[in-house]
């Protein structure tokens, strides 16, 4: 027989003896509410009841819900429609939770309808069995209004119908330039909407570089670029400077938003805090924007991305691990006696995901641990698992570093994983390698 292994209690078996669910709709929420019932002892009572998803209608609720002591709300993530539900109870002074709707799928075989999910996910709440989605607090939501606009995917939007008109022209300097954005690719492209068409005069705009390409950039910029594509392209152009100055406006007031958070404040050597502290030479807290921009890839402005999505209170996420859970970047488990398979990975964050993934291109070309790690997992298993592992990595350093604020980036180095191999281990398993294919291979160590 095996060791009998001891597991204390876990939260789904605690109860809650009042608590509300709303079925969540466009235009209405079924509400129930499970409270013990008034004459019999040990029995409980549900009431169920329709109200509209107007602002004052829930705050009618809210007010009745406290009236009857309720202890928690559970709310189903149903698209947006949640948001006025959850944040008018939640100004109400009652305990709100959101759960995703896989956590309160009804059993196989049972009856669906809104009457009977209201019940169902208020019988999960009172046994405990809902685990709450992350909510931000009302300043993080602010700030994430403003770095999840999706203006800077518009205008790469742009850039590449800007590419595909040019490939329209037989205009091949997309395949010259490393992209359209340098400068010297803007100012041909410029010039061809001014009315120039010779690929001479053309590929002699060349700055810096792309001068030692010269002969090339003729060759690609002999095609069919007339009026009509000129016109085309000035439009794109414009809507791309535009786009521009939304971006910069957007980052700007981010910006702002950011350091009137007093969690991402740093702090001066002589202890005085506040939006403009910690920058300080000799400063014991950096701010956290500055603490996360210390890691390779990652840049002020993808530090405010991140900070908005994951907020700045990890105390919601007790371990690195669960934040990477939550994130989506970790395969579940998946094991059933001596099997052990590969699990799938959770929807996660999907802002979250690409901020990282943005960050670690930038990462894996610096010479650092996390470019080694990048280089090292992609020679094995190929780039999108490096990819993931780097995320993961970064993910992990940005909440102990957010989880201590006194906590700074130190790098590892590119030789960290060569200082912890087992050299006479390797040179075995090189050897056997080599005697399996038929030689023998003897070794002088060199000085």
């Amino acid at each position: 027989m095996s060791r009998a292994q001891v597991i204390d209690d876990q939260d789904h078996e605690r109860v809650h003896d009042r608590v509300a669910a709303v079925d969540v709709a466009k235009d209405t929420g079924m509400v129930c509410i499970r409270t013990p019932h008034p004459s019999r002892p040990g029995a409980r009572r549900a009431t169920v009841w329709t109200v509209k998803a107007r602002t004052g209608a829930v705050r009618a609720l809210g007010r009745q819900l406290k009236a009857e002591a309720i202890q928690i709300v559970t709310l189903e993530s149903t698209s947006d429609y949640w948001r006025i539900w959850f944040f008018v109870l939640e100004a109400c002074g009652l305990v709100v939770q959101l759960v995703s709707p896989a956590q309160a799928r009804q059993l196989s075989g049972r009856p669906k309808t809104d009457k009977l999910d209201a019940q169902w996910l208020a019988r999960l709440t009172e046994w405990g069995m809902l685990r709450p989605s992350f909510v931000p607090p009302r300043a993080i939501r602010d700030l994430r209004d403003y770095t999840r606009a999706l203006l800077v995917r518009e205008r790469t939007r742009c850039w590449q119908r800007l590419e595909k008109l040019l490939e329209g022209a037989l205009i091949k300097v997309s395949s010259v330039a490393s992209k359209l954005t340098t400068l010297s690719a803007q100012d041909m492209i410029n010039a061809m909407i001014a009315g120039q068409r010779d690929p001479q005069a053309l590929a002699g705009l060349a700055r810096a570089r792309m001068k030692a390409k010269h002969d090339d950039l003729v060759a690609a910029l002999d095609g069919t670029f007339d009026e009509h594509h000129g016109e085309l392209a000035r439009l794109l152009l414009d809507h791309i400077a535009f786009l521009d100055e939304r971006v910069a406006q957007l980052g700007a007031r981010a910006a702002q938003l950011t350091a009137a958070l007093p969690a991402a404040w740093g702090i001066d050597a002589d202890g005085t805090t506040g939006p403009a502290a910690g920058t300080a030479p000799g400063a014991p807290v950096l701010p956290a924007v500055a603490r996360l921009a210390e890691i390779p890839g990652i840049s002020e402005d993808l530090a405010r991305t991140i900070i908005a999505e994951i907020g700045l209170d990890m105390t919601r996420f007790p371990t690195a691990a669960r934040l990477v859970s939550w994130a989506g970047l970790c395969p579940s488990a998946r094991q059933s006696g001596p099997r052990t398979r590969a699990g799938k990975k959770g929807q996660g964050d999907t802002w979250l995901r690409s901020a990282l993934g943005q960050a670690v291109p930038g990462a894996a070309r610096t010479p650092t641990f996390l470019g080694e790690r990048y280089a090292r997992i992609a020679r094995r298993r190929g780039k999108a698992k490096a990819q993931v592992a780097v995320a993961r990595s970064i993910l992990i350093i940005i909440w102990h570093l957010l989880a201590d604020p006194a906590a700074r980036f130190t790098d590892l180095g590119p030789g960290y994983y060569q200082t912890r191999t087992d050299t006479d281990r390797k040179i075995r398993n090189h050897i056997r390698q080599i005697n399996a294919l038929g030689y023998d291979v003897t070794l002088t160590k060199t000085t």
